[in-house]
């Protein structure tokens, strides 16, 4: 069943010139890529995307990262777009993460982790139209 979902590539990623690479990971997986947008998320948009993470102890620290530097933006497109990214991402922690995956090949810590990804079908639709307006996604 197609699906969309949403991606940051996040900060630490952008810094060291990774966005090529992940973007053609992703298309390699046969994700196609409805919208791009590259921002620099301010602290009230970083605060409202993860406010359900509000109450953990990493929450500060998590906007301050997120707000560090650009991020990239991508609405995607596939068969079981949510479960496939999140097996494609990796575990959150890269040293966890199954070789060959976005966050081992790219991420160096539990934050600093290269890519963010939906979790649900119910989120990854609250998340797309959080960075995209329907008329930005183009169909591919």
């Amino acid at each position: 069943m197609r699906e969309r979902t949403l991606t940051i590539i996040k900060p630490d990623a952008v810094a060291a010139g990774h966005v090529g690479a992940i973007i053609q990971h992703l298309q390699r997986e046969g994700f196609a890529i409805l919208g791009v947008k590259r921002l620099r998320l301010t602290q009230a948009q970083a605060e409202k995307f993860y406010e359900v993470h509000r109450e953990r102890p990493f929450y500060p620290s998590l906007v301050a990262f997120m707000t560090s530097g650009p991020v990239w933006v991508l609405a995607l497109e596939r068969d079981n777009a949510v479960a496939h990214l999140r097996e494609v991402m990796g575990a959150t922690d890269p040293a966890k993460a199954a070789p060959g995956t976005i966050r081992s090949l790219y991420g160096s810590s539990i934050e600093r982790n290269a890519i963010h990804g939906s979790d649900s079908r119910e989120n990854a639709s609250l998340e797309l139209a959080f960075f995209f307006s329907t008329h930005e996604l183009v169909e591919a």
